[in-house]
């Protein structure tokens, strides 16, 4: 049985979402994210493996390197697919808050 995982499967892992956050602003190789951790290499060539099997990360081979850098397309489809949820749990918020300013006022 192979199961394909999904982004959200993807982002769940604290470690990948460090590995994210490593590679935002510029490529790196898997040794140069793998000194980040204190886990061994081969534990986050997986959580490459996943990242790059879910479409969050992009290879780039350069010369015998291979560089991975974020997707950010991929990261949009994220960003789309929580937005209504900020906005909804944004007016709740801002409901509440009203809510407590007038009670604030009664005392």
């Amino acid at each position: 049985m192979n199961l394909r995982r999904d982004v959200f499967q993807a982002i769940a892992d604290p470690t990948r979402r460090a590995i994210l956050l490593l590679v935002a602003t510029h490529a790196m190789t898997a040794g140069a994210i793998a000194a980040n951790f204190d886990t061994a290499r081969p534990t986050v060539s997986k959580h490459l493996a996943i990242l790059t099997e879910c479409e969050l990360l992009k290879q780039e081979q350069n010369g015998r390197e291979i560089y991975y850098h974020l997707n950010p397309h991929k990261m949009k489809e994220i960003a789309d697919f929580i937005e209504p949820f900020r906005k909804m749990w944004d007016d709740r918020f801002n409901k509440l808050e009203d809510i407590m300013k007038k009670y604030q006022t009664k005392k």
